[in-house]
């Protein structure tokens, strides 16, 4: 499974790897080319990314850090290809979406709707992306493989390296990282600003308990057959405490990112709620299929049908929109409470 792990990359990024891995070796997924019909379509309304109000103008070149301790020059930045739908979605924050020209699979915001894909699965396709004749392309430590990385410097493209993101206090520092790639460093602080007071005016509405609820954070593919729960590592428990719970996975002593789900797993997680993606949920069957994986109906969350589910493409994003994740899941993990306690 190794080499399918280096291969792979999105965010899920970093944390999900070995989940893709699964889901990949399993049949799942697909596509290629550089064609909008490559990847999912992007939902219409609802999924907007909402770019600052005043556009910058990049001033370069600029020299900055990349990953592995390189150093990367941009010259110019009027064609943009970002590699993760983070990435992706902050670019388009920024307000410059206009210059992106092609998005990544996981990139499932409106705006990006029309953009052509080039990643095939979770694999970059170095071909579709130098046909786009890009001046800067933004990758994450997880974009792969690295053959087509290699391909993609070798043509004389400037590549971006950004570590993914773990958790909350990730979110300012990969903006700024990319504004300051893009000569827009200015533009770059009032996002970082705006998005940080966002989530810290959500996290001021969080009730408050002597007991948090514990959630676990289930990876579902029903077509794949593909069952696991996620535990340290997993990219979710810094959302799940700024939420004013506990982390059931972690909490349980699973050192892992992610484990096979099993009833033992479960019992001993013994989550309040359960954390879940959109399309793994409807992959499942539902609300309805989800309590008969076994073992789910034996806890305190699918005895009570207490279900938290997010968007796949922007739940671990940790990025402008982590604001509207972090509300959605407060919403819907104490929708029964009626409020503070």
């Amino acid at each position: 499974m190794d080499g399918p792990v280096r291969r792979l990359r999105t965010r899920l990024a970093g944390a999900l790897l070995t989940v893709l891995a699964l889901t990949t070796a399993t049949g799942c997924g697909g596509g290629g080319g550089a064609s909008a019909a490559a990847g999912a379509t992007p939902s219409a309304s609802g999924n907007a990314v909402e770019p600052l109000a005043d556009t910058p103008t990049p001033r370069l070149p600029v020299t900055v850090d990349s990953g592995g301790g390189e150093k990367v020059t941009v010259e110019k930045a009027g064609r943009i290809v970002p590699l993760s739908g983070s990435l992706s979605e902050i670019v388009f924050t920024l307000g410059l979406g206009g210059r992106v020209v092609a998005r990544d699979i996981t990139a499932t915001f409106t705006q990006a709707a029309k953009l052509p894909v080039v990643t095939r699965g979770h694999d970059v396709s170095a071909e579709s992306v130098l046909s786009l004749k890009p001046d800067l392309v933004l990758a994450e430590t997880t974009t792969g493989p690295e053959e087509a990385m290699d391909q993609i410097r070798a043509a004389g493209v400037p590549v971006l390296v950004i570590d993914p993101a773990d958790g909350l206090a990730d979110v300012g520092t990969r903006i700024q990282a990319v504004a300051d790639a893009l000569g827009v460093p200015s533009a770059g602080e009032a996002l970082t600003r705006r998005s940080e007071e966002r989530i810290a005016a959500v996290r001021k509405e969080v009730p408050r308990h002597t007991d948090p609820p514990r959630v676990a954070f289930l990876y579902l593919r029903g077509s794949a057959s593909v069952y696991l729960i996620g535990g340290k590592g997993s990219g979710a428990t810094s959302l799940i405490e700024a939420a004013g719970a506990v982390d059931a996975g972690a909490e349980s002593g699973l050192e892992k990112d992610f484990t096979a789900l099993t009833s033992e797993a479960l019992v001993k997680a013994a989550p309040d709620a359960i954390l879940v993606m959109t399309k793994g949920l409807e992959s499942v069957g539902g609300v309805d299929g989800l309590v008969k994986i076994p073992g789910v109906a034996q806890t305190p969350a699918g005895l009570d049908r207490r279900v938290v589910a997010v968007e796949d493409g922007v739940l671990l994003n940790y990025g402008p929109r982590t604001d509207q994740v972090l509300e959605s899941v407060v919403t819907q993990l104490y929708a029964k409470e009626g409020g503070a306690s």
